[in-house]
């Protein structure tokens, strides 16, 4: 799964359109808001101080915002600290319920916040790739098993991650019930929201993309690929391995019924038969636990995306630093033009002082001094944008390292744990058929 990866550059490597004409200072140190580093941070993890469980889903009926009936599921979320349970209190945790949708608004909140973040993603809305036998409803109990696991999982990175677990919109989100939809929009986050339209124009549009970004979104596409074809493999053998299973529930039924016509060997038959019944049962708890292990590829499926995000947001600060820097360059060149009285290009403006005479130099200087102000700005602005274009590389490769190192380990242990389950089903195969070989011996 794996794939090699450029090897970052120093931070003043990207966003360098735009340099020549206004060089910014060195960014910032590797730390993170409020000057801690990484390292105290992450002893400062709010999963280190309070354990947090999804603990059950419920069906309910309200309405929604067109007032219309609508059922939908609640998950209860249960958080209890850690320091209490080490002393040996046994205090009842603080408890409230959620939507799934209150989840995707928490989500989209930490997206537009921390866009140098790889967030964690929320498990599926709807089941998809699933064998043919298993529920797709996404009412189904086992369904909703699955994700209330899944969004248990899903709190527990964003609380286990060093800097998205201290927003206070994360925490009020696992303690406040009432009003925290509210508070959550009152950050105007909505507003800080890039438009699809404009992250498109972005990455069509850049001229000096920064090379490690540009490999980590064909990674990201790469990922996305693989896993989704995996998926699809396992779903296949799922449906044939479910057939398998339950056609040695014929085998069982035929010995079963030709036990009753042979006397001699009738004991064997039926002792046969009822292991063969046995194995045939059990393909349906073996299948629902393996979901369990499709649903951990799943969520790097999901992460492919969360990546790509990051790759758009870096591709919109690229695009306004050049943006900036193409402003700033058509300034001074106009204000050259104006102070030399030449024209370096053809321009609509040029022709028309031809056609209708030339400006007083009182306009002149005026016009002068204005474009001399809007230089100064776009000098500033463009040592701004350098400055955020390292902050945002720097901090999002930090981050693109950690979840690296988590993904390795996570899939890693996903796809083992995997390889051991169906290697426990192939010895179940062989000992069935080994209880049968013993059946027919005592005939």
């Amino acid at each position: 799964m794996e794939r090699p990866e450029a090897e970052p550059l120093s931070a003043s490597g990207s966003c360098q359109a735009g340099e020549a004409e206004a060089e910014a200072g060195s960014g910032p140190a590797a730390e993170e808001p409020g000057g801690r580093a990484a390292g105290t941070m992450m002893e400062d993890c709010l999963s280190k101080k309070i354990e947090i469980t999804v603990s059950e889903a419920e069906k309910r009926t309200g309405r929604n915002a067109m007032n219309m009936q609508e059922i939908y599921t609640a998950y209860l979320i249960e958080t209890r600290a850690v320091e209490s349970q080490t002393e040996g209190q046994c205090s009842p945790p603080d408890s409230l319920w959620r939507r799934y949708s209150e989840f995707e608004l928490l989500r989209n909140y930490l997206l537009v916040n921390y866009p140098h973040i790889v967030v964690p993603p929320l498990p599926e809305k709807r089941a998809e790739f699933v064998w043919h036998k298993l529920s797709a409803d996404n009412m189904d109990p086992d369904f909703v098993e699955r994700r209330r696991i899944g969004l248990e999982n899903f709190l527990i990175r964003v609380a286990s991650h060093p800097i998205i677990c201290q927003d206070k919109i994360f925490y009020s989100f696992l303690t406040q019930e009432g009003g925290w939809k509210e508070m959550v929009n009152e950050t105007g986050f909505q507003l800080k929201a890039e438009s699809r339209l404009k992250a498109l124009n972005a990455t069509f549009r850049v001229k000096n993309p920064d090379k490690r970004f540009t490999e980590l979104k064909h990674y990201s596409d790469e990922l996305q690929s693989v896993i989704s074809h995996l998926l699809r493999v396992r779903a296949r053998v799922a449906d044939r391995l479910y057939g398998v299973y339950k056609v040695h529930g014929n085998y069982g039924r035929v010995f079963s019924e030709w036990s009753a016509i042979e006397k001699e060997m009738g004991d064997g038959l039926q002792s046969a038969g009822h292991h063969m019944d046995v194995y045939a049962a059990s393909i349906d708890d073996i299948l629902e636990e393996e979901e369990h292990y499709a649903d951990q590829l799943k969520e790097y499926l999901f992460y492919a995306e969360a990546l790509r995000a990051v790759c758009r947001k870096h591709e919109l600060i690229q695009y306004d630093l050049e943006m900036a820097a193409q402003d700033l360059a058509s300034k001074k060149q106009q204000c050259e033009e104006l102070a030399t009285g030449t024209l370096r290009t053809f321009s609509l403006k040029g022709m028309t002082s031809k056609l209708f005479g030339q400006e007083s130099p009182e306009q002149r200087e005026g016009k002068i001094k204005v474009l001399e102000e809007q230089i100064h700005d776009g000098e500033e602005q463009l040592k701004s944008k350098n400055v955020e274009g390292r902050e945002f590389v720097k901090s999002a490769w930090a981050d693109i390292e950690r979840f690296k190192e988590q993904k390795n380990h996570d899939l890693k242990e996903a796809l083992i744990n995997y390889a051991v389950m169906q290697i426990s089903m192939c010895k179940k195969g062989i000992q069935v058929w080994t209880n049968a070989k013993e059946c027919f011996s005592k005939m």
